[in-house]
């Protein structure tokens, strides 16, 4: 997807980010943004399966690079904007109800479905994950279920348990982590039951 033809530009893109800070140049923004906008759109379109969502995503992201540019010390911005594409993703599916999943390396979806049994079999694995959140560690099961129940970002969770961001995410990740290897381990025993 290329929304605007790529104009060459010699500086890097630690001259470009640097400019742009300094003198909020749109334009200086806008040559470091096209540098990278196929990546974006690819990552867009990974996550939300659909063209007009994921260019929706790009423009949105773009925006967001005005703002976050300017606030945050970004060393590698290639990576830094992979990052803040795939957060901005999962915030439009969670915002959706739709929660991707990581399965050896590859995201599945679940979204609801009105076939009986997959009411089921969803109902199944609620209970399932209910019974594997109690099992995490005080500080994880508080993290999973404000982000993902109770729909708080890291910096509300933050606040609300008085944790450093950094140890919030690491909180989030690990009992992600734990959840899917209780889950896993739990699956074949839950269902027989």
């Amino acid at each position: 997807m290329t929304l605007i033809k790529n104009i060459p530009s010699n500086k890097s893109d630690v001259d470009l980010m640097t400019c742009y800070q300094l003198t909020g140049d749109m334009e200086e923004l806008s040559l470091l943004f096209q540098r990278y906008m196929d990546l974006v759109y690819g990552v867009c379109l990974k996550y939300l399966k659909n063209n007009e969502d994921a260019k929706d995503a790009v423009i949105n992201i773009f925006e967001e690079l005005i703002i976050k540019v300017k606030k945050h010390k970004i060393d590698y911005f290639k990576a830094w904007l992979y990052q803040l594409t795939k957060n901005h993703c999962l915030m439009i599916l969670r915002k959706k109800k739709i929660y991707p999943i990581q399965i050896d390396g590859e995201f599945v979806q679940f979204a609801d479905d009105s076939h009986p049994e997959d009411a089921i079999l969803k109902e199944t694995k609620l209970r399932l994950m209910e019974d594997c959140i109690k099992k995490l560690v005080d500080s994880q099961k508080e993290s999973i279920q404000l982000f993902y129940l109770k729909d708080k970002c890291y910096s509300e969770i933050s606040v609300i348990t008085a944790t450093d961001i950094k140890m919030v995410k690491s909180h989030i990740q690990n009992g992600r982590r734990n959840l899917k290897i209780c889950m896993e381990k739990n699956q074949s025993n839950f269902i027989t039951q």
